[in-house]
């Protein structure tokens, strides 16, 4: 493994930053599966900082770093209140001690500003602190869903192997955990550290040496209550390390099971048509019932973790502050300590032990965000994978280009192939110039499908290109159309903005293409896609068509829920409309032959489907086309289907 770590740009930064180590990209024979996951593991929390750490930088703005130096400001400014008040507490105690009445008159008025001053610092401290976990949030998450939603890797995700399941409940939940925490935890350790290193001191000096007699001779052991302070945490600390060591496992698999319930009640109210038309609630109850099972049985193990370590933690806090008490009963008595001193030693002890026992009380939530920073950095590794695919690193990758001279689209020697480098489509050389109507044709597992998906730029994974007219639009009709939420109008204009177009031209599109019925609802909020029939939401489709008016039109199986006189309606209403598009379409209907000026078919072998033939067709409209010119490496059309 002597490859150099590779290079890559990451969104977030803006910076090259290094990628993962070269074993991981091309794994080492010699390292088993479980070196390599944990392998993986290791470098998760290394990736989640190579990203998250740009907020600081000039991502987040000056803004971030006035913040955290205002929180760091505050936090020192809490402990000076603190020990004002450990202060306070010796001197009313001594005077208490004393019964000095007008000593104790007047503590009692001194108490009240450090009281009120410790509340509104910690008051403004939580407004600083709260802030800054926000716009880190909102900042991080701007970049995971810009990268996430660029180039159709939403889509792409589904489409390789990798630990990014559930890629929305990451986003939405993980992600929280993961900017939340590590703020609590900076500001945390750093109030522990100065809050140990202060009360240290108060304890050293108040404390002094405590003086036994063993066995007839004497035993000094200076610094008592820090030495004593020191092993009570140390000895706690421990404890919650060993007691909660699998707490980040339990965490992640408690995070996957939960995303996991969410995505199975999510499908059945997305798929809600369907599951109820075939009368399968009985099937997918028990599916949520198995998704629940799990989630609770996560829990149970998340909830046994916390019975072991609520144990360390319950049982420290009870008897923290008695320690001190009888390490000092005997100073008290015999006079050398005064009550106050001895109170005041009580309460600096407890905050020297809180903060050195910093992890006894977060070891839980450290866990969550362990577990959840980890999910986020393996759906930005998986990311990663994809931008690396995009620059051509370690694997082919289709490029895009631009055509030469009048040609609106050139497949130069493409092959479609599977992340994994199987063959989908062998190479294919074809032009297509503009205004020509070409039909993709072939039996069903050809990768017609795939083939046009990687016309549309959607499928990345293959070789050579695909170059496009400069300056002109594609737009892809799929087979089931993304109907979004909100209302009719919203859906009409869709990817474009709703009010873009007025709502009469809207109502006069409709009508065209069948909907007049919809006309009345255009500004209605519904759930659209849950009202509208799938031919009703091909026919949407085809408006959006006419609205948009692109220059290249891509049809996947854009008519199979119409009939066939809907079907010729919305085709020949394309060839009136849009009448210098060009059009590719994939469909298995014959009599769709009589639209499109050529076909093209696939045909399977070895190796990956191949071009089989492409060939000229008379349109319905009775004209001729000469395609000789647009055509290159083409078979002859058989004699049979000649013009």
């Amino acid at each position: 493994m002597n490859k150099p770590p590779i290079q890559e740009v990451v969104a977030e930064t803006g910076k090259p930053v290094e990628a993962p180590p070269p074993e991981m990209l091309e794994p080492d024979p010699a390292l088993s599966p479980e070196e390599l996951e944990q392998l993986k593991r290791d470098y998760l929390l290394t990736r989640f900082w190579i990203s998250a750490r740009g907020f600081w930088g000039t991502g987040g703005g000056r803004l971030s770093r006035v913040l955290s130096v205002g929180l760091f400001g505050l936090i020192i400014l809490q402990i000076s209140f603190q020990y004002g008040i450990n202060v306070w507490n010796r001197a009313i105690f001594d005077a208490i001690e004393k019964k000095d009445a007008s000593t104790v008159f007047y503590l009692t008025g001194v108490f009240f500003p450090l009281a009120i001053g410790s509340v509104a610092v910690g008051v403004v401290q939580v407004y600083t602190r709260m802030n800054i976990q926000r716009r880190w949030r909102a900042w991080l998450t701007n970049s995971v869903v810009s990268r996430w939603l660029a180039n159709g890797r939403y889509y792409q995700l589904n489409l390789v192997d990798g630990d990014h399941q559930n890629p929305e409940y990451r986003i939405a939940e993980d992600l929280r955990v993961a900017t939340d925490a590590p703020v609590d935890f900076a500001a945390g350790v750093t109030q522990a550290f100065l809050s140990a290193t202060t009360f240290i001191v108060v304890l050293w000096t108040i404390g002094g040496a405590l003086t036994l007699s063993v066995g007839g001779s004497t035993v000094t052991i200076p610094g008592f209550l820090v030495i004593a302070a020191v092993l009570y945490a140390a000895i706690a600390s421990s404890s919650m390390a060993i007691i909660g060591r699998n707490f980040v496992s339990v965490s992640e698999g408690k995070n996957q099971a939960e995303a996991e319930y969410r995505y199975a009640l999510t499908r059945v109210r997305e798929n809600g048509e369907s599951i109820a038309l075939l009368g399968g609630e009985e099937e997918e109850r028990s599916g949520i019932d198995r998704s629940l099972g799990n989630v609770l049985l996560q829990w149970a193990r998340l909830c046994g973790q916390h019975m072991r370590t609520t144990v360390v933690s319950q049982g420290s806090s009870l008897i923290a502050p008695v320690i001190p008490i009888l390490l000092c009963a005997p100073k008290f008595l015999d006079g050398s300590m005064s009550l106050g001193q001895v109170m005041q030693a009580a309460s600096a002890f407890t905050i020297v032990q809180a903060a050195f026992g910093w992890l006894v009380d977060n070891y839980p939530r450290l866990a969550e965000w362990n577990a959840g920073a980890r999910r986020i950095a393996s759906l930005m590794m998986s990311l990663d994978g994809l931008e690396r695919a995009e620059t051509g690193d370690g694997i082919n990758r289709i490029q895009r280009g631009e055509t030469e001279g009048d040609a609106m689209l050139r497949l130069n020697e493409l092959s479609v192939t599977l992340n994994d480098g199987t063959a989908v489509v062998g190479e294919s050389e074809v032009l297509i110039g503009p205004g020509e109507r070409v039909l993709v044709a072939g039996e069903s597992g050809t990768g017609k499908s795939t083939l046009v998906r990687a016309i549309a730029g959607l499928w990345p994974w293959g070789g050579g290109s695909v170059d496009f007219h400069p300056d002109r639009r594609i737009f892809m009709l799929p087979q089931k159309p993304y109907v979004p939420s909100g209302t009719l109008r919203r859906a009409i204009a869709y990817p474009g903005a709703a009010d873009d177009w007025t709502v009469e031209t809207m109502a006069e599109t409709l009508e065209k293409v069948g909907l007049a019925h919809l006309n009345e609802k255009i500004e209605e909020d519904a759930p659209w896609d849950q009202t509208l029939s799938g031919g009703e939401k091909q026919r949407l489709a085809f408006a959006r068509l006419l609205l948009h008016h692109p220059d290249i039109i891509v049809l996947d199986e854009a008519t199979s829920a119409l009939d066939a006189t809907g079907q010729d309606k919305m085709m020949q209403l394309l060839q009136d409309e849009l009448k210098e598009a060009t059009v590719i379409s994939v469909a298995h209907r014959a009599e769709l032959e009589e639209f499109h000026s050529r076909k093209i078919t696939l045909e399977r072998r070895k190796g990956g489907a191949k071009l089989v033939s492409d060939i000229e067709l008379i349109p319905r409209h009775g004209k001729r086309r000469l395609l000789g010119g647009w055509l290159r490496h083409r078979r002859p059309p058989p004699p049979s289907k000649a013009a």
